[in-house]
């Protein structure tokens, strides 16, 4: 839901900060946001900051937004990121670069926690290789079903140079049967199945199917499985798709493919590529 950035892009507009510390940046937000009636229980935190290169005295601050936002008759918790702009007395919600229309929003991220480099999240390449490649998928989305199986199948030629881990990022408004589809995904792979990823994207299944068992039985077509309800329901696999979840909103990821070269956001997806091979 994308309420909470909307309400601070209202009042950002026309606002300015003095040589803003951390405590005026979140000050200045919980100001504008929770100036909406509709709002309650708001809290902001700065999890992060990072220069711009590109774009000298600029600095991204990385937020989470989490409060109770009404809607008609119905209350939600709304838990978010932002991303905001600051440069000496200038705070801005989105900063782009006039000359190559670089949208900085979609290309600066939190640096990578080395702590999210797993060995159940690795699914190639030794964990000493000199590059490690975080990707977050959903396999039901389109662009992953073509970059996805490309990337993965490279790069698991060369496990002296690359480190793959891989993150479940369903979609679940855009492709609710991906949900589904991680979860069994994660079961086969708790079982000990080899390349359980690589075959997820040839699941044969509407992205907007609702049904746990018809979403599982395409899924045992293509794995020559019987994973059934009762299995995507049990702890460990919950355990582990929550902590996916909880990695990617650590490092901002909204889409999918997002992908982390050693550490950094990789807007292009294809740095990998440019290293040469061992």
């Amino acid at each position: 839901m994308l309420l909470m950035p909307k309400l601070s892009t209202i009042f950002l507009l026309c606002a300015s900060l003095m040589a803003a510390t951390d405590a005026e940046v979140v000050s200045f937000l919980k100001k504008g946001i929770g100036g909406n009636p509709n709002v309650s229980n708001l809290q902001i935190d700065v999890n992060g900051k990072q220069n711009l290169a590109a774009m000298s005295g600029w600095q991204a601050y990385f937020v989470t937004i989490e409060a109770d936002v009404k809607q008609g008759s119905d209350t939600r918790h709304i838990n978010q990121n932002g991303t905001y702009f600051v440069n000496g007395n200038v705070i801005a919600p989105e900063l782009v670069n006039l000359k190559t229309g670089e949208r900085y929003n979609d290309t600066i991220a939190p640096t990578f926690n080395g702590a999210f480099y797993t060995k159940v999240n690795r699914i190639s390449g030794d964990a000493n290789a000199p590059h490690k490649v975080a990707i977050f998928s959903d396999p039901l989305c389109p662009f992953c079903r073509k970059y996805v199986p490309d990337a993965l199948a490279y790069m698991a030629k060369y496990p002296k140079t690359f480190a793959v881990y891989y993150y479940h990022f369903p979609l679940a408004s855009l492709h609710p049967a991906s949900v589904t589809l991680t979860k069994a995904a994660i079961v086969v792979d708790q079982s000990g199945t080899d390349n359980a990823v690589l075959s997820l994207y040839k699941v044969d299944i509407s992205p907007n199917e609702k049904d746990d068992q018809k979403i599982l039985d395409a899924f045992n077509k293509t794995f020559a499985t019987k994973v059934s309800v009762a299995d995507i329901k049990r702890p460990s696999v919950i355990k582990q798709f929550e902590f996916d979840q909880k990695v990617a909103q650590s490092v901002m990821v909204a889409g999918t493919p997002t992908v982390f070269f050693d550490g950094q956001k990789d807007a292009s997806k294809n740095k990998y590529k440019e290293i040469k091979v061992k």
